[in-house]
């Protein structure tokens, strides 16, 4: 099976939950157990991805998919498809210079760089970040008096060749053709340090409250008040699939045509609260660059 780099793009606040309170969250959202770091696993993916093959009359569906019902020993095969969790790759974080910065780390950096060169993507080398710093490439609209403030932190300014590199790397992966979007994305994109990027995963990402209303008398229904964790939106998430050759019997297709056959940008609805607009995401697959 070969691997190929994917990307998410939330287009709008993303919840993937645990079914389960944490702390005062009532409905947090997945989060990888020895990181913490927020993840969207990949079997909410496939099921969504498998919805969208079904509704565009894909004849790669149960190829890729398998079956939909076995009725016997003979119906039964795997599919074709293996797909992994979804990691955070970029944070979108609040900045009091250009509005917003989209922040990652040295440990995030490192990983995806792997998961690219198993992909066969060459990735830039990743820079050395100091607890107090937030290092950008040459143009970055987030520095103010050499310092760039996120949130309530208050970090010195660094330049980094490397960290334009990376960058340009990621922008051309998430908006290829689309220039104006790379350009933003470039201009705010910072590279801190471990600590400083977990400390923000845990309590930069949007909790809301939400009520549920008695049509009888007009006021909240007694125990409907609860809060909800999501990923922001513009939040930057990476992951790997991979295709087989074809399981199904009569079916000979080999893995890089039914690869080929994967979105390579489409508009994906994943994850609770799709009511309430949540979870409108942009799926990002094959090549990065």
């Amino acid at each position: 099976m070969r691997p190929h780099l994917y990307h998410l793009h939330a287009v709008s606040a993303l919840h993937c939950g645990t079914g389960q309170s944490v702390g005062i969250v009532d409905l947090p959202i997945a989060r990888a157990r020895a990181t913490q770091l927020p993840i969207v696993p990949g079997s909410s993916l496939r099921g969504v991805m498998r919805d969208a093959f079904s509704e565009t009359g894909s004849d790669a569906e149960l190829t890729l998919f398998g079956p939909r019902s076995i009725a016997g020993t003979d119906d039964g095969y795997a599919g074709a498809l293996a797909i992994g969790d979804a990691h955070l790759l970029m944070l979108p974080v609040r900045a009091l210079a250009g509005i917003v910065a989209y922040v990652t780390c040295p440990f995030v950096l490192r990983h995806y760089a792997q998961d690219s060169a198993r992909s066969g993507i060459a990735t830039p080398d990743v820079p050395a970040v100091v607890d107090d710093q937030a290092v950008h490439g040459s143009e970055c609209v987030n520095t103010l008096s050499a310092k760039v403030v996120l949130e309530d932190l208050d970090l010195a300014s660094a330049v980094s060749p490397d960290a334009g590199k990376w960058a340009t790397h990621i922008a051309e992966a998430l908006f290829a053709g689309d220039a104006q979007a790379q350009q933003d994305l470039t201009q705010r994109f910072l590279i801190l340090s471990d600590s400083v990027f977990s400390y923000l995963a845990e309590t930069a990402t949007e909790v809301r409250t939400r009520i549920a209303i008695d049509p009888t008398t007009g006021t909240v229904r007694k125990g409907m008040l609860w809060t909800e964790e999501n990923l922001p939106a513009e939040s930057i998430l990476w992951g790997v699939y991979a295709v087989s050759d074809s399981r199904m019997r009569g079916d000979s297709r080999k893995a890089d045509e039914l690869a080929g056959s994967m979105p390579r940008d489409a508009l994906l609805q994943l994850g609770g609260k799709a009511g309430v607009g949540r979870g409108l995401t942009r799926f990002i697959g094959g090549r990065a660059t």
